[in-house]
């Protein structure tokens, strides 16, 4: 069903409604920080420059080294040619490509996850997200609310789920228990491979008879091969009988148990 629709639909455009990527929303730079900053590169402070720096999510170059000095601030004093040569590679940007850099959006996929969260909570699969003494006090089609570590820790304690991450959702529907974690692919190979392989593995997971695992995948993973045998993620949806499925269809899912 998740492959038909993904094929013959207008599949992108309803997906918007469970990821509304927001790609040029930028990031809020505290203004403190940004004082300090732009005092700093002033006053040629490599030192106060890189504090300043690291006091931000999103450190304006990629370097290997950065890091290292964001776990070991201590480290900034004991190695002055390694701040100084980051620092001038800072400084080679100017003030404003620096604040550009500083206030970058979230790469989307780090979206996908609290997107999904909020969809599953605005309540459109028919139930609102219930507190854990709610969603034990009857055995009623119920979604369990919480946070990330909230959830899993539920998993493991009542539905005998034995791994350490992949819960993104926890129902109940027709007296059955599912676990579900939610990934969006967006391309192939990389990053994007492990997040497939990563709901594969939430899918294989070992739990109490009768809980249901199953993979809340969207993306090119359902595209259908022009040439050949097609993506090995899409081979892998369709040669053997693996709960995967658009959150499009997931309501459907819930209520056909």
């Amino acid at each position: 069903m998740s492959i038909d629709l993904a094929n013959q639909k207008d599949y992108l455009d309803q997906l918007f409604k469970v990821y509304p990527l927001s790609p040029d929303s930028i990031r809020n730079i505290d203004p403190n920080i940004w004082e300090r900053i732009v005092e700093s590169y002033n006053k040629e402070d490599n030192t106060a420059l890189i504090n300043a720096l690291l006091s931000l999510k999103l450190f304006p170059i990629k370097d290997g080294y950065v890091p290292f000095l964001r776990k070991d601030p201590s480290a900034i004093l004991r190695n002055p040619q390694t701040v100084n040569r980051i620092c001038g590679r800072v400084r080679e940007l100017g003030l404003e490509k620096l604040f550009e850099r500083c206030a970058e959006p979230k790469e989307t996929n780090r979206q996908m996850g609290p997107l999904f969260r909020r969809w599953v909570n605005s309540g459109v699969l028919g139930v609102f997200p219930v507190s854990e003494d709610i969603f034990d006090s009857n055995n009623e089609n119920a979604i369990l609310n919480g946070s990330d570590s909230a959830l899993l820790n539920y998993a493991i304690r009542k539905l005998g789920y034995k791994r350490d991450k992949g819960v993104d959702i926890i129902a109940r529907f027709n007296g059955k228990y599912i676990i579900g974690e939610a990934k969006f692919i967006s391309d192939e190979g990389g990053h994007q491979n492990a997040q497939f392989n990563d709901a594969i593995s939430t899918i294989g997971t070992n739990a109490k008879n009768g809980v249901i695992k199953i993979g809340i995948m969207d993306g090119v993973l359902y595209i259908k091969p022009r040439k050949g045998e097609g993506t090995s993620k899409y081979r892998k949806i369709t040669e053997k009988d693996i709960p995967v499925m658009s959150a499009l269809v997931l309501r459907e899912f819930l209520y056909s148990l």
